[in-house]
């Protein structure tokens, strides 16, 4: 089993940047992806970032530019630069590991971001 560790999360106002950190434990399969989702007030939950452990990464439209995902392998930490924040962007965000090959995935418990003047 993987276990997830987030932090970063908090309160900043329009403009502003934050970054989160999610570390993975356990039984980390070397082909995998991870990954950062988000779900607002009464919307679905919904990609924002993933990076594949051969560095491959895809981005939702509305952060690309603005936030940035990376990761350490040695440590299998994941990283989400968030720079421009906005209003919208103010959700819960979950930290999510999937293993390529047999397609299981493992959720964080969530960490707010809260967008704010």
């Amino acid at each position: 089993q993987v276990q997830l560790v987030e932090s970063g999360g908090g309160l900043v106002q329009p403009g502003g940047s934050l970054r989160l950190s999610c570390a993975a434990s356990g039984s980390i399969s070397s082909i995998n992806a991870m990954g950062w989702y988000r779900q607002a007030p009464g919307k679905q939950r919904e990609l924002v970032a993933v990076i594949r452990s051969y560095g491959v990464t895809n981005y939702a439209d509305s952060v690309k530019g603005r936030f940035t995902i990376s990761r350490d392998n040695a440590k299998n930490t994941v990283y989400l630069q968030m720079n421009s924040l906005k209003p919208e962007d103010t959700a819960i965000y979950y930290c999510n590991f999937r293993n390529i090959v047999s397609n299981s995935m493992t959720w964080g418990q969530g960490t707010q971001v809260t967008v704010s003047s």
